[in-house]
């Protein structure tokens, strides 16, 4: 058999099966060089946090008050039975979850504003971009004062400025009841975290290709179409993260609604009943029962996130 012939007689491999063996070992490399760089940090935070994880743990299962250590007593899943069927645990659960997707809602809008202009400014760049990111560099506990005192019946700014609304007048008593009370915490909440929003959806427009959003100017697609059909697309993945981060982070807000209202007007949150019943109420056994209901919570909220989404990681790396 000739040479020729030898060589006519293999079949040709397919470039798409070659290409997607490639774009394989590619991702298989990454991801072993990504396990080996976070490999560090996974075992330092495990050290950190597996033993208070584990301690709460063995706590939820004890009937166990500080006040009473001799009436320390193994009963079971009783605390977290205790806690389910408690209208308190649900009323609290839903405040949280109301705080958490109206203020990851209008960051995500807000943020993605100032990440284009962050973005596209060419003038005052670093100034602008430092203007911006103040608010997250104020400590939460001097924000919610700050807050807490523009919302003040008596000396506060908010009904001043904003009395030619309708529903705002100058004897408007903004902690005087529930909803207008979790207004103004989400308000703070908003005002804090949005410029970690905008940085976060920054990093992910400064991977939009410009060449993706000049041609489609030149197909004629207006701005809105440009931003529907080809930004936001390709932000996906860091939408995506910028989500997670805060929404998970929102679920956990406590310092805002301690200094502010200390739960008042029905204001608490979870991890608010969770921090009165360890450290107001010495309730060892139903606050680590609620600091591991809060946790598993988080860990669902965060799948749900993830599920969401649908990011394809090659995709978002550009290998699709």
């Amino acid at each position: 058999m000739s040479a020729a012939t030898a060589t006519a007689a293999q079949p040709e491999v397919p470039r798409s099966t070659t290409g997607r063996q490639r774009r394989s070992d590619r991702s298989t490399a990454e991801n072993r060089l990504g396990q080996k760089l976070v490999a560090p940090a996974v075992v330092v935070m495990l050290l950190v946090t597996a033993w208070p994880m584990l301690q709460a743990l063995y706590l939820s299962l004890f009937r166990y008050r500080l006040t009473t250590p001799n009436d320390r007593a193994f009963i079971w899943f009783s605390n977290y039975w205790t806690i389910l069927k408690d209208p308190l645990f649900w009323h609290d659960t839903f405040n949280t979850v109301v705080i958490m997707v109206v203020t990851v809602a209008v960051e995500l809008v807000i943020g993605f504003a100032f990440a284009m202009v962050m973005h596209r400014v060419v003038f005052a760049r670093g100034g602008i971009r430092t203007a911006i990111l103040i608010p997250y560099g104020i400590i939460t506990v001097v924000s919610a004062f700050s807050w807490q005192f523009a919302f003040s019946i008596n000396n506060g700014f908010v009904n001043s400025w904003f009395g030619w609304l309708p529903w705002i007048s100058a004897d408007t008593n903004w902690f005087g009841s529930h909803w207008p009370a979790m207004f103004a915490i989400m308000v703070s909440e908003i005002w804090k975290t949005t410029p970690f929003m905008s940085l976060l959806l920054l990093a992910g427009l400064s991977q939009v290709s410009e060449d993706m959003v000049e041609a489609a100017k030149v197909d004629g697609a207006t701005w809105w179409q440009r931003l529907w059909k080809v930004i936001l697309p390709n932000m996906r993945a860091a939408i995506m993260v910028a989500v997670l981060f805060r929404g998970l982070d929102a679920f956990r807000i406590f310092d805002n609604i301690y200094v502010m209202t200390k739960g008042a007007q029905n204001t608490e949150s979870s991890s608010f009943l969770t921090y009165r019943q360890v450290i107001e109420q010495l309730q060892l056994g139903l606050g680590s029962a609620l600091s591991v209901l809060l946790f598993l919570t988080v860990l669902i909220l965060a799948w749900l996130i993830v599920k969401l989404f649908r990011v394809d990681l090659a995709q978002a790396r550009g290998e699709a």
